[in-house]
C-alpha cells in the first residue's frame, strides 16, 4: 500500500511538473512579439483600358506612401493582348506602361516608361526605387537587345557572353529621364567601374547621396557611386573581398559557404543605422557589411532551398530602430520576418497559391510610413498585394501560413 502511494506521488510531482514547463513555455513564447499582417484582398483597384502587368519585377513605396512597380511587358502571353492585335482580336487586353503609380486607396495615379529619346530602355527592367529626392531608378536583367522569353530560373541568366542590361536609368516621377550608367554591351566584369551587368536594384544613401547597386544577375558584387553625377566610388564582393566571376558550380547546401556572391546578387538594403543588407539569393544568404563594404556578418535562410534560392528582398520595419527586417522568399513561397539586431527568426507568413496572401514567386518587397507591407510577384504571379500592419502580436507559431483578415 505505501509503495502504491509513492508511485501515485511521483506520477502526481511528474504530471505537476510537465504541466509546469508546458505553460512555462507558452509563456515565454508569448513574450516574443513580431509585427502581425492581414492581406487586403481589395488592393489595388482594377485597371483601367483593359490594362494588364506581366512580370511585376519591382516594387518601391515613395516619401508621400505611393506606391510604385514596375513589371515587364514582353513577359505577357498572346491572350492577355488582344486588343493590340492587328486585326484586333478581342476587346481585352493590353499591356500596361511599365511604371505605374498608385495612391494608399490602390488607385491608379501614374503610369510611363518604354524606349525613348537620350537612353536605352532596358530589355528585361529588373527593380525600382524611388529615392529620398523623388528620384526613379530602374535595373535590368535582359541578355539580348529585344525582350527573349522569361526565363524559367532567372538565376541562370548571369552566364558568360555579351548582356544587353548593363546599365542602370534615373527618371523624375513624371518620367522624364535623367542620367544613365553604364552603356549596353559594354559589361567589362565584376571590376569594372564605368559598367554594370544585369543589375538587380538599388539603394540611395540620404546622408551621403550615394547610390548602391546589388548588381547583380551577372556580376558578384555591390557597387556605390554618386547618385547626383554617377561617379564610380567603390565595390566589394562577398565577406568584402575583391570579387571575381570564376564560375562556383551548383549551390551544395552542406559545402562550406561561398567566398564570393552567387547570381544573382539581388538586393543591397541600407538600414538608418549604417550597415548594407546583401541578398545572396541562391546561396540563401544574407550579407551584412558596413557602408564601406566592410563584412560584420551573414545569416543563412532556409539554407536547403536549390533552384532559385530563398533570398529574394528585404524591407525594414517602420519604427526608428528598424526593429524588424522582412525577407521575401520566392522559392517557399513567404516572407520572414527577423529581428534585425540578432537575426533571429521570429515567424513567416504566405503559402503558395493565387488567393489573396497566397504567393506565386513572393519576388520585391516594401513599406510605406504606417507598418505596411507591399509585394509583387514574378514570372506567371503577375501581381502586387498589400498586407495592412495590425501591430505587434505574441508569436505562437513559425509559420503562419496565409494571414487572412480576421
Amino acid at each position: 500500500m505505501k509503495q502504491t502511494v509513492t508511485i501515485v506521488a511521483m506520477l502526481l510531482a511528474l504530471g505537476l511538473g510537465s504541466t509546469l514547463l508546458r505553460n512555462r513555455a507558452v509563456v515565454e513564447a508569448a513574450a516574443v512579439q513580431a509585427p502581425r499582417f492581414e492581406v487586403d484582398p481589395l488592393w489595388p483597384k482594377p485597371l483601367p483600358n483593359h490594362w494588364v502587368v506581366g512580370a511585376v519585377i519591382g516594387v518601391s513605396v515613395d516619401s508621400n506612401d505611393h506606391i510604385w512597380i514596375i513589371h515587364r511587358q514582353g513577359s505577357l502571353e498572346p491572350k492577355e493582348q488582344y486588343a493590340t492585335m492587328t486585326p484586333k482580336n478581342a476587346e481585352c487586353c493590353a499591356a500596361a506602361p511599365p511604371v505605374l503609380e498608385f495612391n494608399e486607396d490602390g488607385d491608379l495615379i501614374g503610369h510611363w516608361g518604354g524606349p525613348g529619346a537620350g537612353y536605352d530602355w532596358p530589355s528585361s527592367n529588373h527593380g525600382i526605387t524611388v529615392d529620398y529626392k523623388g528620384n526613379v531608378w530602374i535595373g535590368g536583367n535582359g541578355r539580348t537587345a529585344v525582350n527573349a522569353k522569361l526565363a524559367a530560373d532567372e538565376s541562370t541568366m548571369g552566364a558568360a557572353g555579351a548582356v544587353n542590361d548593363s546599365f542602370l536609368l534615373k527618371f523624375t516621377q513624371q518620367g522624364k529621364f535623367l542620367m544613365q550608367i553604364g552603356k549596353p554591351g559594354q559589361s567589362k566584369g565584376s571590376n569594372d567601374t564605368e559598367n554594370l551587368r544585369l543589375p538587380a536594384k538599388t539603394a540611395i544613401d540620404p546622408k551621403t547621396n550615394e547610390l548602391y547597386v546589388a548588381d547583380g544577375y551577372g556580376n558578384h558584387r555591390v557597387i556605390v557611386f554618386d547618385a547626383d553625377t554617377g561617379k564610380y566610388k567603390r565595390h566589394w564582393g562577398a565577406y568584402g573581398h575583391k570579387p571575381d566571376d570564376a564560375n562556383p558550380g551548383p549551390y551544395n547546401p552542406q559545402a562550406p559557404p561561398p567566398q564570393q556572391f552567387r547570381n544573382p546578387v539581388h538586393c543591397a538594403q541600407l538600414s538608418n543605422d549604417g550597415f548594407v543588407y546583401v541578398c545572396d539569393r541562391t546561396a540563401d544568404r544574407i550579407q551584412v557589411f558596413k557602408t564601406d563594404g566592410t563584412f560584420v556578418k551573414e545569416v543563412f535562410v532556409a539554407k536547403e532551398t536549390l533552384g532559385d534560392g530563398s533570398a529574394f528582398d528585404i524591407a525594414f520595419s517602420k519604427d526608428p530602430q528598424q526593429k524588424f527586417l522582412y525577407l521575401a522568399d520566392g522559392s517557399n513561397m513567404k516572407i520572414h520576418i527577423f529581428e534585425r539586431d540578432t537575426m533571429q527568426e521570429l515567424t513567416t507568413f504566405g503559402d503558395g497559391g493565387r488567393q489573396p496572401g497566397e504567393f506565386y514567386a513572393v519576388h520585391s518587397i516594401d513599406t510605406d510610413s504606417k507598418g505596411n507591407l507591399f509585394t509583387t510577384e514574378t514570372y506567371r504571379g503577375q501581381r502586387v498585394q498589400k498586407f495592412r500592419f495590425k501591430g505587434l502580436a505574441a508569436v505562437t507559431k513559425k509559420d503562419q501560413g496565409v494571414v487572412w483578415p480576421k
